[in-house]
């Protein structure tokens, strides 16, 4: 398991799921209360991201967590 690629994977399915709703990132952090800054940085893969807060941006997605982890095209 390389953890690196996981947060990656994560990140641009955050990215994914987001733009697919037609949200920024800024009323992505609105909807989690989170700040942008944190949801870029997640996005990009430079964060390691707690189960609270991956509960959060899955459940205002609207989106299973478990598609965050999936290869996405």
């Amino acid at each position: 398991m390389d953890l690196q690629k996981d947060i990656d994977k994560y990140g641009k399915n955050v990215k994914y799921y987001r733009e697919k709703l037609n949200l920024t990132q800024a009323q992505l952090a609105e909807l989690t209360n989170l700040s942008t800054n944190y949801i870029g940085m997640i996005e990009r893969g430079k964060r390691i991201i707690k189960l609270d807060k991956i509960l959060k941006i899955a459940n205002s997605l609207n989106t299973p967590t478990s598609k965050f982890f999936e290869e996405n095209k």
